[in-house]
């Protein structure tokens, strides 16, 4: 395959419109963060845990519906149609979100956008690695976790850019009357909507996936487009490949091919891969900034400011993960991230116990979310959409990502609950405990994927 010369310019256009999926993901994912001492105290909710928890992870609902269907779909309809849905789905919840009064309809909206996330989050991956040639693939799939990224670190812009400065020890009430309280976290999420229109509009103009076209028996279609991205011999050589692992190239879904002897490892990775991913416990400096920021000694304007510092390392060492994925590997990676996130855990929890604040606080949530986004946040979405079989990729990544959702609202619903049980201190602590299981893990369980095309990934596996 490194003898073919493949249309670059053709397959990192598909490749970005694809990973735009990505960009709102991180951007709906994120923006609540920022939004949250604002959206708080208009809708009072400032002294209820339980209500702080459901506003955040109510997306996440949403995220979970949108998973668990993203296999149906994109099995049954393709990948190119779901994107499209996707879209749409962000869309309406930008405009609506920004658009609400009270605490029920704006819920309503988050599991709307969640719902678009869970698409997004499992077909924008699949759709990448299944156009990209095997050795460009692990640095093309990475383009989506660059592009949720970007995503993140633009939520956070533009939160510290809309919000006014708010004064150390302001109080509630004056918030809540303050232009941030009332119009502030409107524009927030209104922001989003511009993206996602762009979305909508090239998403029409990407072709269906080959191995899609493949799977549904359209084997000229199939041609036609792996022609366009290496040529005759590369679309001819592929192709058999293709046909040689689809069973039964029809477009009904077995869902009990889950859970095949020879395909029930692969499935067992993926859900503990994509849960390890959430509850390494990274998410939660995203979103409860408001809280682990404060913890530290910082004001709501410091807090606003700080996240835009992690975002912009977490942009930075995405693009280092990209540089080294198809070097490296993907087993090293992920071993190196949860080895070096339980140590930063265990300083993080010292560095809460004893008191200390400010600039170390910072100093080592800023290493852990280096060590993330080079290790964890992109490589789990590579070896998700590299190590499921041809005729059921699209419901084993229902799983995997079903999994991620499930374990991320867990996470992010607990952590108001566990912070107020355990402190900041004892939280980490245990977040630490869970990377040092997953390193074990890894260890044992994940083959290595890079350089392979994913026939010969799925030959490998299932023998």
């Amino acid at each position: 395959m490194e003898n073919f010369t493949f249309n670059k310019r053709f397959i990192i256009g598909l490749t970005l419109v694809s990973a735009m999926g990505g960009l709102l993901f991180g951007y709906d994912w994120v923006v609540i963060g920022g939004a949250k001492p604002f959206y708080e105290r208009f809708f009072y909710i400032t002294h209820s845990a339980v209500l702080q928890g459901w506003a955040m992870s109510s997306a996440l609902i949403g995220c979970l519906i949108g998973a668990v269907f993203s296999g149906y779909l994109s099995d049954r309809y393709g990948r190119k149609l779901p994107l499209i849905l996707a879209a749409l789905l962000f869309l309406v919840s930008a405009i609506g979100t920004g658009a609400v009064d009270h605490f029920t309809p704006f819920i309503i909206y988050r599991l709307i956008g969640g719902v678009g996330i869970g698409l997004a989050s499992t077909i924008s991956p699949m759709y990448i690695a299944e156009i990209s040639p095997a050795p460009m693939r692990g640095r093309l799939v990475s383009v989506n976790q660059l592009t949720i990224v970007i995503g993140i670190l633009s939520a956070q812009i533009v939160n510290y850019l809309i919000a006014e400065k708010v004064a150390p020890g302001t109080s509630d009430e004056v918030i809540r009357n303050s232009w941030n309280g009332q119009m502030g976290w409107r524009w927030m999420f209104w922001a989003e909507a511009f993206p996602a229109f762009a979305f909508l509009v090239l998403a029409f103009f990407i072709p269906e996936s080959p191995r899609f076209l493949a799977k549904t028996g359209n084997n000229e279609g199939c041609m036609t487009i792996l022609g366009k991205i290496g040529g005759a011999h590369y679309a001819r050589d592929e192709a058999a490949n293709i046909r040689e692992t689809l069973k039964d190239p029809s477009s009904k879904i077995n869902w009990k091919a889950l859970w095949e002897k020879s395909v029930r490892p692969m499935i067992i990775i993926g859900i503990v891969i994509t849960a390890f991913q959430q509850w390494c416990g990274i998410n939660v400096i995203f979103n409860y900034a408001d809280e682990i920021f404060t913890a530290a000694g910082y004001s709501v304007s410091d807090m606003l400011f700080n996240i835009v510092i992690t975002g912009t390392v977490n942009l930075v060492f995405t693009l280092v993960a990209m540089r080294v994925v198809d070097k490296w590997g993907r087993r090293k990676l992920m071993l190196l991230g949860a080895a070096g996130l339980a140590i930063i855990y265990v300083l993080l929890g010292a560095s809460y116990f004893t008191g200390i604040r400010g600039i170390p606080i910072l100093t080592l949530i800023v290493m852990a979310i280096a060590v993330y986004a080079m290790t964890l946040a992109p490589v789990t979405w590579v070896v998700l959409a590299e190590i499921f079989p041809n005729r059921i990729r699209g419901a084993a990544m229902a799983v995997g990502t079903t999994s991620l959702w499930t374990a991320c609202f867990l996470l992010t619903y607990t952590f108001p609950l566990l912070n107020k049980a355990l402190k900041a201190s004892g939280t980490f602590w245990l977040y630490a405990v869970i990377c040092i299981a997953g390193f074990l893990f890894i260890l044992r369980k994940l083959p290595e994927t890079k350089g392979r095309s994913l026939e010969e990934i799925e030959k490998e596996l299932i023998g």
